[in-house]
């Protein structure tokens, strides 16, 4: 295949050198020829298209002939903004244009995603743009294989060094008959408590990407794309990255008849309607400043894209175009934690039971144990300074939850007013820095309005000083905040756990959800979900509660599916006699970090054969989300490192209910033959 890449790139980059005078209309191609995007500046409009380029083989050998189509996945769409200093939509002309030296290349390490070790390799351009008015407007694009990002930078010109950013006209012109897999954008203030919009809504799943969506506010990021053509179906994920405080979180417009989509900004009433939903930024200038030369961008957009879905599983787009924004102030690990309030609720947060979620840690050889909300009141700080030293005792890093809530919603969980004001947050950190809390889950945000970036990043900032990781719960997807504040552990923004309590339907779609997410909202980051649910009920009695759906396989499946350095588990101590040795034994060894991600096969709610490595060893999950029992043949033996003879095989056992553990089996060619029955999974490490 190697030989076919290079012979595309050859065929692609060996164009005429693009002069001054074509500067209207430019390709940028990723490294391995087969990602590109269109530039065009036509009657005062820019406009860019996305597409694949498909190689096919038409002969054999010396005769062979190589042919190469586009495969537009965007159609021409549009560029610009409407900002405070001038607005570039019309009327436009190419002031200058800028290609360097390509391809670029950067390698780092990511300790808390799905990759420890990338390499980014892409080819980039740079174009200003001038408006009537003869203000300018930079926009830099970035294509690498299967991905683009692309921002817009306002330089500092006359005497503005400070802008607000009333629209982003960036649009997304989807070609005909393109289906959809996407998150419809909550109304405001709306919900328990008034704590919406937090990306808690239901999936379209597979529909026109037309459809209007629920609430007429469009579609939050990430959105999966399905585009059918002759050749096969083509996938396209869109989402942004490098939000901080110094913009606001977007989303996406519903699309209109012909399959446009453009960037939207946070509702009015998000915030509990305090702040307004631009976003403002300070320009740099000559001689800027270090800290001054980060400014005047908007955050990336990006778009990945491929012939399977496996260049979307696998991403690092998302952390590729961003960077740290200091450094950690000690040395962060990933944990594991017990959490009583998943099952047992809010009667559990008592001194007693969390006692006994912390010994339930220690047998495992669990990192932590997450006291959630309800401490303030039930345990009280001289309460929670026991279990303090409990936890010390028992060689268990405690996380505690809060209420992040200023003035936003209703949300009566204590813990309130400690996390808002920046007085109060570091005094509070103080204090659990020295009792020795590994980290904090700080819930119910007010929405996506740069008042609330700001916030994000005030507490990561202010938590790093004190050595403690944090989770968000409530919340708004990470935008590459991974790399970019390297003490953010995960963020909940998605239909979660808690719902398999609150509502049966909920497990009976459990299998469909945990099947999707690796494909759209985990793709872009962390994901706070909080699974791996052992009992048949969902409730602390035997014999009260929801019913799960899932096999007990298909739930320990799910702890190699989600990914997030930070896990929230859900078992309990009646598991530790109630299941089989296996299933604890696996549970006690199970990583939440990971230092490579592979998609093996799958399709978004359906079923997923996912395979992520930590150190040197291999964990897969394969999930089968349908009514359907399906079998899956693959080798293996493809893994860098993995070896099938000497693997572990967990399954459901033939009825799908007494799980079983075997050597792995593989036939002579080294393949291994999975047979998966509806709602189960099989697991192999």
């Amino acid at each position: 295949m190697k030989h076919i890449l290079s012979l595309a790139a050859a065929l692609l980059l060996a164009a005429t050198p693009i002069s001054a005078e074509s500067m209207r209309e430019f390709r940028v191609t990723s490294p391995n020829g087969l990602t590109y995007l269109n530039f065009a500046l036509r009657d005062g409009h820019a406009t860019y298209a996305v597409g694949i380029r498909q190689i096919y083989i038409r002969g054999f050998a010396d005769a062979a002939v190589h042919d190469t189509i586009d495969v537009p996945l965007l159609d021409p769409s549009p560029l610009g903004l409407k900002t405070s200093i001038g607005t570039w939509n019309e009327g436009l002309q190419v002031a200058s244009y800028a290609e360097g030296q390509n391809p670029h290349v950067k390698e780092y390490t990511l300790r808390q995603g799905k990759q420890s070790h990338i390499r980014y390799e892409w080819n980039q351009r740079t174009v200003t743009l001038q408006n009537p008015d003869g203000k300018k407007l930079i926009i830099e694009f970035h294509v690498s294989n299967n991905n683009i990002a692309f921002r817009y930078t306002i330089p500092q010109q006359g005497s503005d060094r400070a802008v607000v950013v009333k629209q982003e006209l960036t649009g997304f012109d989807l070609v005909s008959n393109t289906a959809a897999f996407i998150c419809p954008q909550s109304n405001a203030m709306v919900g328990w408590e008034r704590t919406k919009p937090s990306y808690e809504e239901y999936y379209i799943w597979d529909q026109p990407a037309t459809t209007k969506s629920q609430y007429g506010n469009g579609w939050t990021f990430p959105c999966l794309f399905r585009i059918p053509s002759g050749h096969g179906d083509r996938w396209m994920l869109i989402s942004e990255t490098g939000v901080s405080g110094d913009y606001c979180a977007s989303h996406l417009s519903d699309a209109t008849p012909s399959g446009l989509m453009t960037i939207a900004f946070p509702l009015e009433g998000e915030n509990n309607g305090f702040g307004t939903t631009s976003a403002q930024f300070g320009l740099a200038g000559d001689g800027a400043s270090p800290h001054e030369a980060n400014t005047g961008h908007t955050p990336w957009r990006t778009i990945t894209v491929g012939q399977t879905l496996k260049p979307i599983v696998e991403t690092t787009i998302p952390w590729d175009v961003v960077e740290p924004l200091y450094e950690p102030s000690i040395d962060y690990q990933g944990s594991r934690n017990t959490w009583s309030w998943i099952l047992w609720q809010d009667a559990s947060i008592n001194y007693n039971d969390q006692v006994a979620f912390i010994d339930l840690a220690a047998e495992l050889g669990w990192e932590g144990c997450l006291i959630d909300g309800g401490w303030y009141k039930n345990i009280g700080r001289q309460g929670m300074e026991s279990l303090f030293d409990y936890c010390k005792e028992k060689g268990v890093r405690p996380w505690v939850w809060y209420n992040s809530n200023g003035g936003w919603n209703n949300a009566p969980q204590c813990a309130r007013q400690c996390m808002h004001n920046p007085i109060a947050r570091k005094k509070e950190l103080k204090w659990l820095r020295d009792g020795g809390v590994a980290g904090i889950k700080v819930d119910f945000f007010g929405g996506d309005k740069q008042e609330t970036m700001r916030l994000y990043e005030a507490i990561l900032s202010d938590a790093n000083d004190y050595g403690i990781q944090v989770i968000f719960h409530g919340c708004t997807i990470p935008r590459g905040w991974e790399r970019m504040y390297p003490n953010y552990c995960s963020s909940e923004a998605v239909l979660a756990s808690e719902n398999l309590y609150f509502g049966q339907d909920f497990c009976d779609m459990e299998a469909r959800h945990a099947c999707l997410h690796p494909f759209v909202r985990n793709a872009v980051g962390s994901m706070e979900y909080g699974g791996t649910v052992l009992q048949k009920r969902l409730h602390r009695e035997p014999d009260k509660g929801n019913t799960r759906r899932t096999s007990d396989v298909f739930e320990l499946a799910t702890a190699i599916a989600f990914q997030s350095s930070g896990q929230n588990f859900a078992l309990t101590p009646r598991n530790l006699t109630e299941q089989p040795k296996f299933e604890i034994d696996f549970m006690k060894q199970i990583p939440t970090t990971w230092d490579e991600t592979c998609l093996i096969d799958g399709y978004p709610g359906q079923y997923i054969v996912l395979a992520r490595r930590h150190a040197d060893r291999w964990y897969i999950a394969a999930m089968n989300a349908t009514q359907q029992s399906i079998t899956l043949n693959y080798n293996l033996n493809v893994l860098e490192g993995f070896s099938a003879e000497k693997a572990t095989l967990l399954t459901d056992g033939p009825k799908g209910l007494t799980p079983q553990q075997s050597p792995l089996k593989p036939d002579k060619k080294g393949r291994v033959t999975l047979k998966l029955l509806p709602q189960c999974a099989a697991v192999i490490y």
